[in-house]
């Protein structure tokens, strides 16, 4: 399940994360999915790098919401390989629970997507990430972001504070 909220984020609350304030006229993708049994250890608590794979869920969702998912860039020679990423966890996430996935962009330069997220589990804040990307073609060659796409993502951009 997936929504677009209008509500402000706050700042990202740890010095190794750049703040971000979202602009009035910024939206948030929301994704909602329950924790699977597979996704968690022994002692109960989603295992540290399937956050990763939430992060990559909420993104697929995020382009299929905007009308041009993956396999449709792949598909013209676009994709977007993760460069880096980072995340700050929070509180643990447990077998069954309902998260909610907030996606917002935080860069668009030539080559390249920033994007920042928030996991919360009800209100509480259980992860905050960022994931940078660059466009790149099948050969992997750097590919310049067409301008249908920046003018799909704009809506989302959040400027750093």
């Amino acid at each position: 399940m997936w929504r677009t909220l209008a509500n402000p984020i706050s700042e990202l609350s740890t010095p190794h994360f750049a703040s971000y304030t979202k602009p009035v006229s910024s939206l948030v993708f929301c994704y909602s999915r329950r924790v699977s049994y597979s996704e968690c250890t022994l002692g109960n608590h989603v295992y540290y790098s399937r956050y990763l794979d939430i992060l990559e869920s909420a993104r697929g969702e995020f382009f299929r919401h905007l009308g041009a998912t993956f396999l449709k860039w792949q598909q013209q020679d676009l994709i977007f390989p993760v460069v880096e990423s980072r995340l700050r966890y929070k509180a643990p996430a447990r077998y069954d629970d309902i998260l909610a996935i907030e996606t917002w962009l935080t860069s668009m330069e030539r080559v390249r997507l920033s994007f920042a997220y928030r996991i919360l589990k009800e209100q509480t804040l259980i992860l905050e990430g960022e994931t940078f990307h660059v466009a790149t073609g099948l050969d992997e060659k750097p590919k310049r972001l067409p301008h249908e796409l920046c003018s799909l993502l704009k809506p989302y951009l959040h400027a750093p504070s």
